[in-house]
């Protein structure tokens, strides 16, 4: 059951051959616990800075909030992975540090999806996959990561279009397994936080405007999943939603406390399904 504070135990995962850990994640109490303001210092104060665990010294830790490196088209030269990064994965790892005691290493972690490291990892964020285009290094490099006990996080796309290329890239990963919409009363709105409805969350631009809340036609939020032959939860979908926007400018005074709350609960949702599945 989802609890709105006290201690929640994680045990450790041994499925497949992907990395697990085992820790206890404390939530704290209270309306106001996402307001970044009570957290002093944000990424670009805290050392945070783009890169991968390549040539890094620092002890293992026992979680790492790492993003997906894959091939797009139509986005420039650094590729569409690129979004927000990396001060959105820094400012989540700054909130997640300080409302729980998770083990988390505080700096950006990314890695291409067809690199066998990704298998130490159990989360992966991946975002903009309106563009994305996927080797087929990369579609058996997923795959595998993700039949292992891996678990992908998908956010900041919108409309018609970009979910019908998204949509074809997953069915060259997985042509057996369908997407379907994922009900208020599974377990990823309940695993820490309570999650009661699905909000859209707008780019920062239009959050501080007041809206609207929508891109292109993607007017109506959904979240989606893909599970696999024993109803395990592989890929959680946040569709016509802008979470990444939420993490990076959440320390703004002018930032609207609503979706940074939502993106950070969703977040720590994904954390802990991840980790426990």
């Amino acid at each position: 059951p989802a609890l709105e504070a006290g201690v929640f135990a994680v045990p450790p995962k041994r499925t497949g051959t992907i990395v697990g850990a085992s820790f206890v994640l404390v939530a704290l109490a209270g309306a106001g616990a996402f307001a970044f303001a009570q957290f002093p210092g944000s990424a670009a104060g805290s050392g945070c800075v783009g890169g991968t665990l390549s040539g890094r010294t620092d002890h293992p830790h026992a979680f790492y909030f790492t993003r997906g490196i894959y091939s797009s088209y139509g986005r420039g030269w650094r590729g569409s992975w690129t979004t927000d990064w990396p001060k959105s994965d820094c400012q989540f790892n700054i909130v997640l540090r300080r409302l729980t005691n998770i083990d988390a290493y505080p700096e950006p972690n990314a890695v291409a999806l067809d690199d066998p490291e990704l298998r130490r990892f159990p989360f992966l964020y991946v975002l903009e996959v309106g563009y994305m285009d996927l080797s087929p290094a990369e579609v058996e490099g997923l795959r595998g990561y993700l039949l292992a006990g891996g678990f992908m996080i998908v956010d900041d796309f919108w409309g018609t279009q970009e979910w019908l290329n998204f949509e074809y890239q997953m069915r060259r990963v997985f042509p057996e397994f369908p997407i379907v919409d994922l009900s208020l009363d599974h377990e990823l709105f309940n695993t820490f936080y309570a999650v009661r409805e699905i909000l859209q969350v707008p780019n920062v631009r239009q959050a501080r405007w007041g809206g609207p809340t929508w891109e292109r036609d993607g007017y109506v939020p959904y979240v989606k999943g893909i599970l696999d032959n024993e109803n395990r939860l592989m890929v959680v979908i946040n569709q016509n939603t802008d979470l990444g926007d939420a993490w990076e400018w959440a320390e703004q005074p002018d930032y609207p406390l609503k979706y940074s709350t939502y993106a950070f609960q969703i977040g720590v949702n994904s954390i802990i399904y991840s980790m426990s599945h």
